[in-house]
Parts: structure tokens; sequence; C-alpha cells
């Protein structure tokens, strides 16, 4: 691994067309999964995330703060749902990345394409651990930049064949079909019969209803944020409900605080072993975001950098 410098240097900003050539899902999925592993077994320092409102723009800013290793820094996030119509990503972020011994910067990053990837990279490590092994078809409620993102990752851990799209833009959902070899449908013809669904939605209400769901379902649900917003009704949350922090789950999930559905484990817990893999007819990864993912993915592309400079 690349050493980072020790000496005062001119702090560097990646944007994120330096991120880009930089940042793979073949490298980040594993690192997602160190990170997750790391967080759950208690060697990652991270408070839960601050949110700020910003309700005359109707936005929020959350800040995600964390010590990983031999780095430390923090996520500045804003989520403005009404950018679509703008034109304009709904995420944006910055990540500061600095030396955890020494409290030295080491970089500035764009954290658009961070958390994109980052996260339906944790999606991957989810589907890979927790769907069926001969898991072939594929649905996506959501036409957006998660969407796309995931259908990338989780085709790196299972072989679909069989890829159903509905969003609530019928043009988007054909446009993201036609790219992939799929097919745009209605959210319950999606569903029915799929082996795993990704929720990849703005919708403050259920768009997921548990009845469309077959039994041995994984569900990757990372479109609600906030303690009032769902995507998942109560029938698709009676199930296992594997989270990326139980503690964050508690306090920033509307799909777990509204359905008053029960925690079974941490992901981390299940892929270091801690916790048995569940036995349930449903299987909900509710992801919410953390901070050692920013920057296990940050220092990821930061040692990239430095791998091809030298």
């Amino acid at each position: 691994m690349p050493q980072f410098p020790n000496s005062a240097a001119p702090v560097r900003f990646l944007d994120e067309a330096a991120i880009c050539p930089l940042l793979s899902f073949e490298a980040l999925i594993p690192a997602m999964q160190g990170a997750l592993i790391d967080f759950s077994m208690g060697r990652v320092q991270q408070p839960v995330r601050s949110i700020l409102s910003i309700p005359q723009h109707h936005g929020f800013m959350g800040v995600m703060p964390a010590v990983y290793g031999d780095v430390m820094g923090a996520k500045l996030v804003t989520l403005y749902p009404e950018n679509g119509s703008l034109g304009l990503p709904t995420h944006q972020a910055v990540i500061a990345l600095f030396r955890s011994d020494t409290g030295a910067p080491l970089a500035m990053m764009d954290g658009r394409l961070i958390t994109e990837m980052r996260t339906a990279a944790v999606s991957a490590v989810a589907t890979e651990l927790l769907s069926a092994r001969d898991a072939r078809s594929l649905a996506i409620l959501g036409s957006g930049v998660q969407a796309r993102a995931h259908f990338h990752a989780l085709s790196l851990v299972r072989k679909f064949d069989d890829i159903r799209i509905w969003s609530r833009d019928p043009q988007h959902a054909q446009v993201l079909a036609d790219e992939n070899g799929a097919r745009s449908t209605s959210a319950e013809d999606a569903v029915r019969g799929a082996d795993v669904v990704v929720t990849a939605t703005n919708s403050p209400e259920p768009v997921l209803r548990g009845s469309w769901l077959k039994p041995g379902v994984l569900v990757n649900a990372v479109g609600a944020v906030g303690t009032k917003n769902r995507e998942l009704d109560d029938d698709a949350m009676r199930g296992a409900v594997i989270v990326d922090s139980r503690e964050a789950a508690m306090k920033e999930s509307g799909d777990v605080l509204l359905a008053n559905a029960t925690v079974y484990a941490e992901l981390g817990e299940l892929l270091a072993g801690t916790k048995p893999l569940p036995q349930a007819k449903i299987t909900v990864f509710k992801s919410l975001g953390l901070a050692v993912e920013d920057l296990a993915a940050a220092k990821l592309v930061l040692e990239e950098l430095q791998t091809s400079l030298s």
C-alpha cells in the first residue's frame, strides 16, 4: 500500500473527472466489505451523522465524520430532491481526508461519484452474501443515478438474465431498460418473481408492497432518507431486516421506524460471522450509508492516484 506523506504538502483537490478513472467497482466492492466488518467489529470511530434541515430550499445537509485506521475525515453531503428538475444532482458532496496519526490533511475530493458508487458497492456486498446463489432476476424500482449504479455493481456478483425496471417516469424507465437489455414495466410486475429487488427512488411513500415479494427474495432498500420517508410497506419489513448501522437505523430510517421493524443484524456482523445468516422468506438490507464507506473509498482513490504517479 502506498505511504501517505507525513510532511506538510499542498492539499490536492480531486474533482469527479479525476476520480472517475481511479475508482472501479471491482476494487470498491471488497473495500466496502472490509469497511463494514471493521465498523461492526468496533474498529471505527464514527458517530451517527448530523443532519441540518434547510426547509426554505427543501434540502438537507449531512455531516459525516469518522476515524478509520490510518485515515480520518468527513463528508459534507447535501440532498436536494427537487434538483432533478433543474438538471442538477440531488446528492452532492465533498470529502476531506486526513492522516489519523498527525492530523495532516491529505486531500479534498468531490463526493458525488464516490457516494454513488460506494452505495451500490455496499448493496453488491449484501447481494453476494444474502441472495440466492442462482439468482437470475433483478427488479429495479427507480431510474436515476443509483438505479444505474446498482445495475452495474450487482451484475458483478450475480448473473442476471431477467431485468425489470419501473419508474414513476415511464420514459426514464424505458431509457434505462434500453441501456441494459431490460424491460420497462409496472412496479408490481417488476417485483413479482424477482430474486433480487432494488428500491432507489425519492418517493416518501411505499413503492414496494410485501405481497408482491416471492419467498427467498433479497430487497436492497437504498432510496428513502429520513424518519418520515419510506419505500417499503409494513409487509415488506416483516422479514429479516439487515442494516449497515443499527444505531443509525434506529435514528434515521423511516423504513425501519414507521414499520416498527426489528433489526436482525448489521451487515458487517454477518460478514464477520458473529451472527448467523438469516433464515427468512424475505430479507431486507436497509442501507443508510456510513462515513467509513466514504473514507474507505476516498483512501482507495488516493492510493490508486499515488500508484499511477509512481
